[in-house]
């Protein structure tokens, strides 16, 4: 893209064509630089089967591309017509308890069906064929949000698939059987014709087969990305060709988004508040690390937040009068190509007309209108930031896999959650004023060097190689952070041979011998050589150190008098390891121990919920400072340089008033 994108999904189909005009005058006065059209619109396009009018999409591109605004030119597969489920009721998706979903929302796909897959195929044929050199089309955008609402079909046609998909992982049969352990429950198969969905059973049902059948339904969706994706290179060539991820694990946990990030052109990503958590920033910044970080670090683009509050959480609670900004150019700090926004005009009908918009139900005169126009000016006046790459300084390695396996049924403890330490984790990063890069679990010892602190919050399922390679991270210098619970089982959910913790037993200079989770409710306290005790529950372990040291013991609870936190030389790097489950103070205390291993200085003269970010690249360095707080804040400079929203020459520091942004272009 030749600018930052700002703009929205834009939906004219709900609206007669007189308002059309009246929308493309009012993006040129916001700034508007892109819109994604037609992402549900295949019953507009294609009314009945075989039959295109393209006479409105034809008037809406080029009425758009009359006014100089781009186009996000979507394949609408997200939702097939009536017609079609009339003609192939089979492509509607099974539940697991064996109820067929009905029509009448959005997303109702069976990713096996062969009907699906042929009409999905012509529709985004027929598009590529009419757009493909169409000079508005800057973007493809496929289908809309993968694996929302449901992923997952129990249907026969992908019963027949799940079994192609497991002969092409295992070969044989002794193999599968040897992956899933079904020599537990005498669950052996002796023919792929046994083996079906892990559909609902008498009780808890095979924790790997629910594992892959997990994988085999994100490969299927991901093959139909894939068939339209190369549709449109075809058709298209040299436009890029995307699909909008829910990166967040707050939002969607049904994809693993490393190997998604592999397969689209540009990343992009859809985003929203978790609006009743008080620091929902960091939330959000947690969100477009990670997003950057499946794009493998460069820049990606934000395809979907909301202006102000959303319909689909228990409260909509509205946004507060800066905040729309400040949330978009928290993205575009942390590496997004701009900020776009669910949706250009509030919907008066359907699910979602409660949802906020850039034009919202108030019209012009209201100070949601007033904040999109001002965001528009900023985002142009940042055009120079475009191509630069954000800067990190400590790296968290995540893995979706591993979450889904440790939320399986009959864990040691429902109340250790996967991705409430992974937040738990990055706040107290985002605490230390630190920006962070994701890594996943198969990161090399050569790119994971590139990090001083590398911190694994919850790595449940660990492959063998992964703990060699952290060994080696630490043996050549770096230092390590990990959390309970991690590196217990191998990618077949089977618990590595010899004590717990496994893949990470040599790295981290331990066993663990026995898991010791807590009553609701229950804390235990942990003391060290100097310093307040600190509070812990959930979660602890019986840990014998095997070359570790202790650093933090339990004073009391079930393993009173053993080690919780301790520390391991290696080689020419330490690794930490946390026995239990820290609140914040806990953690502070420990990643405070563990940057000074790493030589990461403090950085506590910029204030709590100030964040600064820099990004960095040819045209330059800029400096992003975001004040989440009600208070007017400074920020240091170690470089005077150019401010780019408010305009004048900084420098020593940077004032940053009370809910505001400033963008600084320090000097060469």
């Amino acid at each position: 893209m030749a600018r930052l994108a700002y703009g929205g999904d834009y939906n004219p189909e709900q609206w007669p064509e007189e308002v059309w005009h009246e929308d493309v005058a009012l993006m040129r006065e916001a700034g508007v630089t892109l819109v994604s059209v037609g992402i549900f619109s295949w019953a507009m396009v294609e009314p009945e089967e075989g039959a295109y009018d393209f006479g409105r999409l034809d008037r809406i591109v080029g009425l758009l591309h009359g006014a100089g605004i781009g186009v996000d030119l979507a394949t609408p597969t997200v939702a097939p017509p009536a017609w079609f489920y009339r003609a192939h009721p089979e492509a509607l998706p099974v539940s697991r308890e064996g109820v067929r979903l009905a029509f009448g929302s959005r997303g109702a796909i069976c990713h096996d069906s062969p009907a699906y897959q042929e009409a999905a195929a012509r529709i985004t044929r027929a598009l590529g064929e009419r757009y493909g050199h169409h000079p508005a089309v800057v973007m493809w955008h496929v289908h809309n949000e993968y694996g929302v609402p449901v992923l997952e079909c129990y249907c026969e046609n992908s019963a027949a698939a799940f079994r192609d998909w497991l002969r092409n992982r295992y070969t044989t049969l002794d193999a599968l059987n040897a992956a899933w352990g079904t020599a537990f429950w005498g669950q052996a198969y002796g023919d792929w014709a046994e083996i079906g969905p892990p559909r609902l059973t008498p009780t808890v049902c095979n924790p790997a087969q629910r594992l892959d059948y997990r994988r085999f339904a994100g490969d299927s969706a991901l093959a139909n990305f894939r068939r339209e994706r190369d549709i449109l290179h075809t058709l298209s060539p040299g436009t890029p060709v995307t699909t909008n991820f829910m990166v967040s694990p707050a939002q969607c946990d049904t994809l693993d988004y490393w190997a998604w990030g592999r397969e689209v052109d540009l990343v992009t990503n859809d985003h929203y508040l978790v609006a009743e958590q008080e620091r929902n920033h960091v939330g959000l910044s947690m969100a477009a690390d990670l997003t950057r970080s499946v794009a493998g670090g460069a820049p990606w683009l934000l395809l979907e937040h909301s202006t102000s509050g959303v319909n689909w959480q228990p409260r909509g609670i509205a946004k507060r009068p800066g905040e729309m900004a400040r949330n978009s150019l928290a993205h575009i700090a942390r590496g997004s190509e701009g900020a776009m926004f669910f949706q250009w005009r509030a919907s008066r009908a359907g699910a979602e007309k409660f949802h906020s918009a850039m034009v919202p139900h108030a019209g012009t005169d209201s100070r949601i209108w007033r904040e999109v126009v001002s965001l528009g000016a900023d985002v142009a006046a940042l055009e120079e930031v475009r191509g630069t790459r954000t800067v990190a300084d400590v790296a968290v390695v995540w893995d979706w896999q591993s979450w889904w396996a440790q939320r399986l049924e009959w864990r040691p403890s429902e109340d250790l959650d996967a991705r409430e330490r992974a937040e738990a984790w990055y706040t107290a990063l985002f605490d230390r004023r630190l920006t962070a890069d994701f890594l996943p679990p198969q990161t090399g010892p050569a790119k994971l060097a590139g990090y001083p602190l590398v911190v694994v919050p919850a790595l449940y399922l660990t492959a063998r190689t992964a703990g060699q390679h952290l060994r080696a991270y630490v043996e050549n210098g770096g230092t390590l952070a990990v959390s309970c619970f991690s590196g217990i089982v191998d990618e077949h959910d089977t618990v590595h041979p010899g004590p717990h913790p496994g893949a990470l037993r040599d790295v981290l200079g331990l066993t663990v011998e026995e898991f010791q989770p807590l009553r609701a409710g229950e804390r235990v306290t942990l003391r060290g050589s100097g310093g307040p005790p600190l509070v812990a529950d959930v979660w602890a372990e019986t840990v014998v150190p095997r070359g570790a040291e202790p650093v933090w013991s339990y004073a009391d609870g079930p393993a009173a008098g053993g080690p919780a936190v301790t520390r391991h030389r290696l080689g020419r790097g330490t690794a930490w390891y946390v026995s239990t489950r820290l609140g914040a103070d806990g953690l502070d205390a420990v990643l405070a121990a563990a940057c000074a291993d790493a030589g990461i200085a403090p950085r506590e003269e910029i204030p709590r919920d100030v964040e600064v970010v820099r990004r960095s690249g040819e045209s330059g360095s800029y400096l992003f400072a975001l004040n989440h707080t009600g208070a007017d804040a400074k920020v240091p400079l170690e470089t005077a340089g150019t401010e780019l929203l408010a305009g004048g020459r900084v420098a020593g520091h940077l004032e940053v008033p009370a809910g505001g942004v400033r963008v600084v272009r320090l000097d060469r």
